[in-house]
């Protein structure tokens, strides 16, 4: 029996890299490949890229090199090693990381992963492959689905993607040029993802897409139905305890989706909704096609809907032509928000995006200034929004036993972590947790019943879950 070839993912960046990770190990699962978490032993290693970050491509090349040394080192030990490089640096730069990396058997975008099969038998027959090409066929149509033992071995959450692409062409982001237009996908579809990884023990479900709330796909009734609708509709599945989503874009929050948070108790009331700055005339510069204003009365909407609902968002320091003004009226909007969490980056230019071409640049010591003062303001509103959970009782969903010998670790509605000293049958299980203190970031508790931290629980009905040795990296 010939034994099996062994794959290893390296994803960076965002969820939906994440997810597609996970859908390339299916899709490669039917060539013989199983996943390891050691690239030193790997008979094919993927780079699965994202163009979001920082000096992204310069990241993917540093990688590239290394893997050149351990590929000739495996040829000398007569073992053959394919690299593909996936993802959005691979669409934006596919002929430049062929020209520039000859360790690289396969370049592929995000939209055309399904085909990694043919493609690495193309380069194996021809030396080389690359496409980058949005092709017509829906790849989920396509792609094999996960084997029930994939499912349990990835845990107890998962990402379901339901949309991809964006229409909204921010002057400084490269994703309407990576992963193309807005697509959603029918509901039906979505429907037999859920229900099939419900059936395998996932109890919560991310549905994530790059602007999950524009989703429009068609309906069991022949219409497209709006984003909140598909909600209701999934929070229906047995099985499926907690919905989340993520990312969303304010001028996309129609009232299907607030009547969602006000109606589904499996709607978790934590909604990340980037804004990118609080001045009106960087939004503009932005092409963000929202005013401070305008993203107030969003937050105002959720918080009548909803008064428990916590929010976190995206914020880019230093954007070319931000005066000091501009950034004062982004630390007075979060000032005015109040957040339980949010990302704040230095701006970067991405080739090819509007954004480039602007020469009102802002210097390097100003934005590192900006970036600290920011992060200072944000890290103390998560900090007081962390302790103030102190002395309650909150619902914790474990998710997997912890570092620490004989304790478990779940997260609360607003995705903190809460550590408490219980038994593992328990992971899979909603349950109530009195947080006693506060750890960095993590919170530490009890159960609210102790009777149960030593339940023997039912394996058939909560499933004891392995963290999955896939390496997602920040990128």
């Amino acid at each position: 029996m010939t034994p099996p070839r062994k794959l290893h993912i390296k994803s960076y960046g965002c969820q939906m890299n994440v997810y597609d990770a996970q859908r390339m190990v299916d899709a490669l699962a039917g060539e013989g490949f199983v996943e390891t978490a050691n690239a030193d032993e790997a008979d094919l290693v993927i780079l699965n890229t994202c163009h979001i970050r920082e000096k992204a491509s310069e990241k993917v090349y540093s990688e590239l090199g290394r893997l050149r040394v351990a590929k000739e080192q495996a040829a000398s030990g007569g073992r053959d090693v394919s690299v593909v490089v996936a993802g959005c640096v691979a669409q934006a730069e596919g002929n430049e990381i062929i020209r520039r990396a000859p360790v690289v058997d396969v370049v592929v975008g995000p939209q055309s992963y399904h085909h990694l099969p043919q493609l690495l038998a193309r380069a194996k027959a021809e030396g080389r492959a690359l496409e980058t090409e949005f092709p017509v066929e829906d790849k989920f149509g396509v792609l094999p689905q996960p084997s029930p033992q994939a499912i349990r071995a990835r845990g107890i959450s998962a990402f379901v993607t339901v949309q991809e692409g964006c229409d909204k062409f921010c002057t400084f982001c490269v994703v309407p040029y990576t992963r193309g237009a807005e697509v959603s996908r029918p509901v039906a579809k979505i429907v037999e993802d859920v229900q099939r990884l419900a059936d395998n023990g996932v109890r919560e479900i991310t549905l994530i897409g790059q602007n999950v709330n524009a989703y429009h796909g068609e309906g069991p009734d022949g219409r497209p139905w709006p984003f909140g609708k598909l909600l209701h509709r999934l929070a229906g599945i047995p099985g499926i305890v907690r919905l989340r989503y993520s990312t969303s874009h304010p001028r996309d929050v129609e009232e299907t989706l607030i009547e969602a948070h006000r109606d589904l108790d499996a709607l978790m009331p934590f909604v990340h909704l980037p804004v990118q700055s609080g001045s009106d005339r960087i939004l503009a510069a932005m092409n963000r096609k929202h005013t401070a204003a305008d993203y107030r009365r969003v937050i105002d909407r959720f918080r009548h809907a909803r008064q428990d609902i916590a929010f976190s968002s995206d914020f880019i320091v230093g954007f070319p032509g931000e005066a000091e003004e501009d950034f004062a009226a982004t630390l007075a909007l979060v000032d005015q928000i109040g957040y339980a969490a949010a990302y704040s980056f230095k701006y970067s230019p991405r080739p090819g995006t509007p954004a480039a071409e602007m020469q009102e640049t802002v210097s390097t010591a100003h934005m590192d200034a900006r970036l600290e003062r920011l992060q200072s303001l944000i890290d103390g509103q998560q900090s007081a929004f962390n302790r103030a959970a102190i002395g309650k009782t909150v619902d914790v969903l474990f998710e997997r036993a912890a570092r620490n010998a004989g304790q478990i670790v779940g997260r609360t509605a607003y995705l903190q972590p809460a550590h408490v000293m219980a038994s593992e049958n328990l992971i899979g299980k909603v349950l109530p947790v009195a947080i006693e203190s506060l750890e960095r970031y993590s919170l530490l508790g009890s159960l609210a019943d102790p009777g149960l931290a030593s339940a023997s629980g039912d394996a058939k009905d909560t499933p004891l879950m392995a963290a999955s040795p896939q390496a997602i990296m920040g990128a």
